[in-house]
């Protein structure tokens, strides 16, 4: 399952009122596991920064002088986002400056369906408590002391962590199998579940750095697995 978590930095609070993106930073989630992948820009909004706005982000007019204009990525961002699940905090904001921007480049709009909002989550998992972004940070344990500013790339990096917690800790959905799995069409079960046993039967096991055992370590690791019962090695083995 593709998920995206999205944050973006603007001019201003009022989209309506002309503010714009300066700012768009995306991190792409496969089945609640960080890919490596992402879609980051820094944008020329073609106006002034509101001074409070600049304050936060730290992007000055002359640093986006030259930078691509929203129009110039619109495509390659409706292309990365395709039909997935997209992450936002307080996601009326963000959705109504890109959709703003969308509109304006006569590209289709961010469907609501598709997004879901931490606030919305994080509101009914600490009802009556401050929700912000830097405080869900705070009560999940996630290390914002270097963030003097706010960046989008990084905000959507920081709103992964804290989205993977709201929904019941990163470790919920971990899959150890590589993409192998998928390009060779590894049989499943009733439920849909990798079968396990031919997994490993079929030796597609991610490739690993040759490390020097010790050879005692190693003949007590095979005793042990000797005494686990109902054991998948044994299985394999047979």
């Amino acid at each position: 399952m593709r998920e995206l978590v999205l944050d973006t930095e603007t001019t201003g609070l009022d989209h309506e009122n002309g503010d714009r993106i300066v700012e768009i930073g995306i991190i792409e989630l496969n089945n609640h596991i960080k890919t490596g992948n992402f879609f980051h820009y820094y944008i020329n909004p073609e106006k002034k920064s509101d001074p409070k706005a600049e304050k936060v982000h730290g992007l000055s007019q002359e640093f986006l002088s030259d930078k691509p204009k929203f129009s110039d990525i619109s495509e390659e961002l409706v292309k990365f986002l395709e039909d997935s699940k997209i992450i936002i905090h307080n996601a009326s904001f963000d959705m109504g400056f890109l959709n703003s921007e969308l509109h304006r480049c006569n590209l289709e709009e961010l469907k609501e369906e598709n997004i879901l909002d931490t606030l919305i989550l994080a509101r009914k998992k600490f009802p009556g408590q401050s929700i912000s972004l830097d405080a869900l940070c705070r009560k999940f344990e996630i290390d914002i002391s270097n963030r003097k500013i706010h960046g989008a790339l990084k905000d959507a990096e920081l709103l992964s962590l804290v989205y993977l917690e709201l929904i019941g800790g990163k470790q919920t959905s971990l899959s150890f199998l590589d993409t192998k799995i998928i390009e060779n069409k590894i049989e499943k079960d009733d439920y849909g579940n990798i079968d396990i046993i031919k997994y490993y039967e079929k030796k597609l096991l991610k490739d690993i750095n040759n490390i020097d055992l010790n050879q005692i370590d190693y003949e007590k690791h095979k005793e042990f697995i000797k005494e686990i019962p109902n054991s998948i090695w044994d299985k394999i083995e047979s």
